[in-house]
C-alpha cells in the first residue's frame, strides 16, 4: 500500500479506500466494477429544522449514505454525534456492504448520521430532531430500499420513533423499516446483544485456531457501551478473564479479572466506571497497550495507529468498533503477528441479527432467543472459516482476505445482474 499522511492515515473514507484498493488489485477486478465499487450509490445531505425547548430553532445537518443495493436493500446506522463527516458515513456505508456480503445476508450498506451533541439536548429535542430526519428521508428509506438500525448515541427509543414517522406518512404500521426496536414493537430477541454475542463467537474460533483456552485467556475491552459491555458480559461468562476495560472517563484493571456484572451494576447506577472498588484505575492509553491475548477495540474509529501499532501486545486483535485499526497500522501488526479479526467480520453480529429482525417483522413470527442465537453462531462460524481460508488460499492477511471475499461476492452479483443503460 502507498506510503500516506497521518491526516490520510485516520480519514476513514481513506481508510476504506486503501483497504478496497489494494483488495480490488490483489482480484484482478474489471476495472469498471471497480468503478462502480469504489464509490457510493447515492449521497444525501439534509438540514433539519428543530424547535429547541428554549423556543429557538436550531438547524442540525444529517447524511444518509446509501453505498450499494446490489444484494438486496441497503442497510446501516444512524449515528448521533458532534463529530460526523460525510466522508465518516461514507466509510461506514461502504463497510456495511462488505459486512453483509461477508456473512452473506441480503443486504447492501448504508449509513446515516446527524451532526449533534445528544447529550445536551433533551427527550423531546431529540425526538422532533428524530422525527423530521426521518420524514426528510422517507422517499429514500423503506423496508425493500434502506433499512437503518442504531449505532453511536441512537437506541431502541429512535428507532421507534424512526418507525412511528414512517409508519405515519406510509398510512400503516410499517415495523419493517428499522431494525433494533423494542421487543413489543417488531424487534427481534437477543438483537441488543448481537454485537457482542457475535465478537465472543468469532474469539472462540480465533483462540482455538491459535491454541488457547478461555481460561487463560486476558482480555482487554476498549468501550463499555453496547458493544463493548455485552462482549465482555459473555465473554466473562464464557470463561475468559476480562482484566481491563477502558472508557472515555478512566479505565480500570485486574489482572485476576474484573466481575464485569458487577461493573455494568456500578455504571448503571453512577453512570460512570470510575470509582469501581473491585479494579484500580488505569491510564486508558497505556492500558490499550498492556500485555493481553485478546484486546478488543469497541469504541471508535483510529484507536489503534501508526504512532501506536508496535505496541500493541495483544496475540488477537478483535475488531467491536468500525474503523478501529487505521491501514497503515495494519501492516505494523502483520509484522508482530497479531491476528486480526477485521471490524467487517468481528461486529457483524449486529446487521445480521438485524437482519433476522427484518424477515421476522416480514414474516409477523418472530423466534424464540434461542433460535435467533443459534443462527447468529451458524452465520459468524461460516464466516470466520471463509475469511481466514481465503486468507491461507491468497496468502493475504485476515483484513484483505475479508475485503477480496467481500468485493468477490458483490462483484459476482452485479456481474449477474447487469449494468442497467
Amino acid at each position: 500500500m502507498k506510503t500516506i499522511s497521518l491526516e490520510q492515515e485516520i480519514n476513514p473514507w481513506e481508510a476504506q479506500s486503501a483497504r478496497f484498493n489494494f483488495a480490488a488489485q490483489k482480484l484482478n477486478l474489471d476495472e469498471g466494477l471497480w468503478k462502480v465499487l469504489q464509490y457510493p450509490n447515492r449521497e444525501l445531505i439534509v438540514h433539519i429544522p428543530v424547535s429547541m425547548d428554549n423556543g429557538k430553532l436550531e438547524v442540525f445537518t444529517g447524511f444518509r449514505v446509501q453505498h450499494s443495493i446490489a444484494r438486496g436493500p441497503a442497510k446501516g446506522g444512524i449515528r448521533y454525534a458532534p463529530d460526523v463527516t460525510l466522508d465518516e458515513v461514507r466509510a461506514l456505508a461502504s463497510w456495511m456492504t462488505w459486512k453483509c456480503a461477508i456473512v452473506n445476508i441480503p443486504f447492501g450498506g448504508a449509513k446515516g448520521g446527524v451532526i449533534c451533541d445528544p447529550h445536551k439536548m433533551s427527550m423531546g429535542e431529540l425526538e422532533r430532531m428524530t422525527r423530521r430526519y426521518t420524514a426528510e428521508l422517507i422517499e429514500f428509506i423503506g423496508p425493500e430500499k434502506d433499512v437503518p438500525a442504531p449505532d453511536i448515541n441512537t437506541n431502541e427509543q429512535t428507532m421507534a420513533w424512526m418507525m412511528d414517522t414512517y409508519s405515519m406518512h406510509m398510512r400503516q404500521t410499517v415495523t419493517a423499516v428499522v431494525t433494533g426496536k423494542p421487543i413489543n414493537i417488531g424487534g427481534s430477541r437477543g438483537r441488543r446483544e448481537a454485537t457482542g454475542r457475535g465478537i465472543m463467537i468469532v474469539c472462540d474460533q480465533a483462540t482455538k485456531k491459535l491454541g488457547l483456552r478461555p481460561e487463560n485467556t486476558r482480555v482487554i475491552v476498549q468501550g463499555f457501551g453496547n458493544v463493548g459491555s455485552n462482549a465482555a458480559r459473555l465473554m466473562a461468562q464464557a470463561g475468559y478473564q476480562i482484566i481491563g476495560v477502558i472508557e472515555v472517563d478512566g479505565a480500570l484493571y485486574n489482572k485476576h479479572g474484573i466481575d464485569v456484572e458487577a461493573l455494568e451494576k456500578h455504571r448503571a447506577s453512577t453512570r460512570s466506571i470510575t470509582g469501581f472498588r473491585e479494579a484500580e484505575s488505569a491510564d486508558p492509553a497505556e492500558l490499550m497497550l498492556t500485555e493481553c491475548e485478546i484486546l478488543v477495540p469497541a469504541a471508535t474509529e483510529n484507536q489503534i495507529t501508526s504512532r501506536n501499532a508496535d505496541r500493541v501486545k495483544c496475540r488477537i486483535l478483535a475488531e467491536g468498533a468500525n474503523g478501529p485499526t487505521t491501514a497503515a497500522a495494519d501492516e505494523i501488526l502483520a509484522e508482530k503477528g497479531v491476528f486480526v479479526i477485521p471490524d467487517i467480520l468481528c461486529n457483524a453480529g449486529g446487521v445480521t441479527t438485524s437482519y433476522f429482525e427484518w424477515v421476522q417483522d416480514r414474516q409477523g413470527y418472530f423466534w424464540k432467543e434461542s433460535v435467533v442465537n443459534e443462527q447468529l453462531e451458524d452465520i459468524m462460524v461460516n464466516a470466520f472459516e471463509d475469511v481466514v481460508r481465503y486468507a491461507h488460499t491468497h496468502s493475504v492477511n485476515n483484513r484483505i482476505a475479508a475485503y477480496m471475499l467481500a468485493i468477490d461476492r458483490v462483484a459476482y452479483t452485479i456481474r449477474q445482474r447487469g449494468i442497467y443503460a
